[in-house]
């Protein structure tokens, strides 16, 4: 939230410097983001007079100003229509950088005649949006001076980080309210102004008092809506907001000012009296921004009898807006349910200043005084005259108590407080503290649940900083090691990962609707998401893993390997996962290998077996099954198992259109290993037993079978591993052929056995022996050994 320093000083006595004020500020938890001077920028214009004008003698549309900014008569090309002799404007002399055109300023010749800086218009000094002509000022402003010193505009703009607790500092006075009890001056109670009123209020009701439990408005006639007061719009300026009109800027500076938002309708536009209601499905608005948005049931909107006005809360609607033709209103000012709010603007995806406070909570007891401000603003600046106050529904105002301790600030928060201190911060901050030291919480502190909250108030306050840092107690000794299990499998997961070249990734854990339905849809979404886009928890990782890879490539990265070690969420609870993505260019092109070359299939399968591998699984009892599912390529995808039911991991290819739906271009290869379906490891010890190298040499053999097309080569390998467990080590397939010479309906499959002896070489019979057990053992899966 931004504010001046001089809009602060309204709401704060202080003698205070601006480094002290943004000091104390993050001190008490009111982080400030940055600080800005706006005149800074203008400093080197000043106050000009201009002493002749006379005609340009190369065109029509421009003139030759002799200008006087305290150095005496300058020479300057001016195309303004308002240019003439004895107007006090702003002058910007050569060197100066003016903002609103991006330029800096220089001697030049403009159609032959010598030009010695510009006069300026608002727009061009990004103070305003006038630009028909330059800024003319009273006649007795004092020439040469700066112009942002004339104007007022050295006032320093702070910018504060209000977190969503805070919803007391959603305007300046909160924030001052803060800075006084932490003494850094006196707050300034608003003044309540007396309403002259006249006749009834206006007609407004409630019917969904769940939405909207109060409602107040109050009507005035015969005004004028024009320009807001000067003040007010350099400080709407200020803090990067467009100034409208009187009304609109009424209502923009009270929510900035006191937290209070409010709205104002054109009565003329109305057809019957207003009220709060729900939205019927289907209903559409064209809010104040532009946009068409339609509602849907459970949404509180503001209606007459013609339909919807305002979508409560959020944002008013077009058709009722003020303009300058504007001469009776309706002033809304009315407590929306935080809860509902935030429901509304995430389902429309629509944010607004009004939203952010109302979804925090404003203060329900300030209805009253927020409208009769409102309503004496606009009496004041527009004129007219207002009639009474109609007051729908009741706000929450029921007050709020907690028994409080005050050692607790030492035994809580760590921090020795003197108890009259404790009751002076609390009492300061709004709260009402009684002798037995019950503490009645203020109706703009909807944060304040129990004791805890009135510790951290009192700490905050008095210095968090002034807390004695204390270390944690610490076992004598040699500390033990505190990895769990799980955590060291992470650990020996992630450094395999990364040693293969791939990058760790850390997305979200939620998804959209959208994103998570590929993958068997979310079973868990969150009551009160960020926005719709992060609402489902995941039940994959594979999801934001592909989003960071398409972010990628569409910046020019020609490979992406990208690994992540998270949570899925699904009905049974959270399961560990290990999720890659191998996208774009596998091999790149060169001389040696010709055309670049994308992932495939046995690119993910390696990268499955290798992590499992690091992980501790047997990978060599390991089955290849079927396809992994329907986010992954038909045929080129698969599963990785100990028996037909325990899935240790999923590989392969994904399927085009779940690609599409993630902007990928090409072929992406993608794993998933599920680290809480491996088996438990049998407790041997903390040793492992010596590494003991063989003393014989190993012996490999070859085999060719002919196998029917359905077997597969990992069925072949692993019926010819456990032929003989004890002399067998090793056995893998170095080629598949098809083709002449192999019957129709079968392949060509070589394997190669790594044979170990143990206590002496093997004989030839000993290998005759081992190799009829391994033709035996392939006949079993229906192979025969090429002749």
């Amino acid at each position: 939230m931004k504010f001046t320093l001089s809009w602060l000083k309204d709401h704060l006595t202080t003698d205070a410097s601006l480094d002290d004020i943004v000091d104390g500020l993050t001190r008490i938890g009111l982080e400030v983001e940055g600080v800005h001077n706006p005149g800074e920028a203008l400093q080197a214009f000043r106050v000009a007079r201009i002493l002749s004008a006379e005609r340009h003698p190369q065109a029509d549309k421009l003139q030759v100003l002799s200008v006087d900014a305290g150095d005496g008569p300058m020479q300057v090309v001016c195309g303004a229509p308002n240019a003439r002799a004895g107007l006090v404007g702003v002058f910007g002399a050569p060197g100066a950088y003016v903002p609103g055109l991006d330029v800096t300023l220089k001697v030049a010749a403009i159609r032959g005649v010598e030009s010695n800086g510009m006069m300026c218009s608002a727009r061009e000094l990004e103070i305003g949006e006038g630009h028909d002509g330059i800024i003319e000022l009273p006649e007795d402003a004092p020439v040469g001076t700066p112009y942002p010193d004339y104007a007022g505009l050295n006032d320093p703009v702070i910018d504060v980080s209000i977190t969503p607790n805070r919803q007391d500092c959603m305007g300046v006075h909160g924030i001052a309210r803060d800075l006084a009890a932490a003494g850094l001056g006196t707050l300034v109670p608003p003044t309540i102004p007396a309403i002259d009123a006249q006749g009834p209020g206006p007609d407004v009701r409630i019917e969904d008092a769940a939405g909207c439990p109060a409602f107040y408005a109050q009507a005035v006639t015969g005004l004028t809506n024009g320009e807001a007061p000067e003040w007010m719009r350099q400080r709407l300026t200020a803090i990067g907001q467009k100034p409208i009109s009187t009304l609109v800027d009424i209502t923009n500076y009270m929510t900035v000012d006191l937290g209070r938002p409010l709205h104002v309708y054109d009565r003329a536009k109305l057809t019957g009296g207003l009220v709060a209601r729900q939205a019927r499905d289907g209903e559409t608005i064209e809010a104040l921004n532009g946009k068409t948005y339609t509602l849907a049931k459970g949404m509180t909107v503001i209606a007459d009898d013609a339909g919807v006005h305002d979508i409560g809360g959020i944002m008013g609607g077009e058709h009722s807006s003020v303009t300058a033709e504007t001469t009776d209103v309706l002033i809304e000012c009315a407590y929306f349910a935080p809860d509902a709010i935030a429901r509304t603007g995430q389902a429309l995806t629509l944010t607004s200043d009004a939203r952010q406070r109302f979804e925090r909570g404003v203060d329900p007891a300030f209805l009253d005084d927020g409208l009769a401000i409102a309503t004496f603003l606009v009496q004041h600046y527009c004129g007219g005259t207002a009639s009474g106050v109609t007051r729908a529904g009741e706000p929450p105002v029921a007050p709020r108590t907690i028994r409080y301790d005050p050692a607790r600030a030492e035994t809580l928060g760590g921090l020795a407080v003197a108890p009259e201190r404790q009751r002076e911060i609390l009492e300061r901050l709004g709260f009402a503290v009684d002798g037995d030291w019950t503490v009645t919480v203020p109706t703009w502190r909807r944060d304040i649940d129990g004791p805890a909250d009135l510790v951290e108030e009192v700490i905050r306050i008095e210095g968090i900083d002034k807390v004695a840092p204390v270390a944690l107690p610490r076992t004598p000794g040699v500390a033990r090691p505190t990895a769990t299990p799980e955590q060291k499998l992470e650990r020996r997961v992630r450094r395999a990962a990364a040693a293969r070249g791939l990058d760790e990734a850390v997305t979200w854990s939620f998804l959209s609707d959208a994103q998570a339905a590929p993958f068997g849809g979310g079973t868990w979404s969150l009551a009160n998401p960020i926005s719709e886009d992060l609402k489902v928890m995941r039940p994959s990782l594979l999801p934001g893993l592909l989003s960071a890879s398409a972010r990628n490539l569409k910046r020019g990265i020609a490979a992406v390997r990208l690994f992540e070690i998270g949570r899925r969420y699904l009905a049974d609870g959270e399961h560990p996962t290990v999720g890659v993505v191998l996208a774009g260019n596998a091999r790149e092109r060169g001389w040696r290998a010709g055309k670049a070359a994308g992932f495939d299939a046995y690119d993910a399968k390696a990268e499955a077996l290798a992590l499992l591998a690091a992980a501790g699984a047997p990978v060599d009892n390991l089955q290849v099954m079927g396809e992994a599912g329907d986010a992954w390529h038909p045929g080129q995808s698969g599963t990785l198992r100990l028996g037909p039911k325990t899935v240790l991991a999923r590989f392969g290819m994904l399927h085009p259109s779940l690609l599409k739906a993630f902007d990928l271009d090409g072929a992406v290869a993608a794993v998933e290993v599920y680290l809480d379906a491996l088996p438990a490891k049998r407790m041997s010890g903390f040793m492992r037993p010596a590494f003991a190298p063989p003393a014989l040499q190993s012996v490999r053999r070859d085999f060719a079978f002919l196998v029917p097309q359905g077997v597969s080569a990992d069925a072949l390998v692993r019926a010819v591993r456990s032929a003989d467990k004890a002399a067998i080590t090793g056995a893998r397939v170095f080629d598949v052929f098809t083709g002449a010479g192999v019957d129709e309906g079968f392949k060509s499959v070589a394997v190669e056995a790594v044979l170990q002896p143990a206590d002496k070489s093997f004989t030839d019979e000993a290998l005759k022996a081992i190799a009829d057990k391994i033709v035996a053992a392939a006949a079993k899966q229906g192979a025969v050994l090429r002749s």
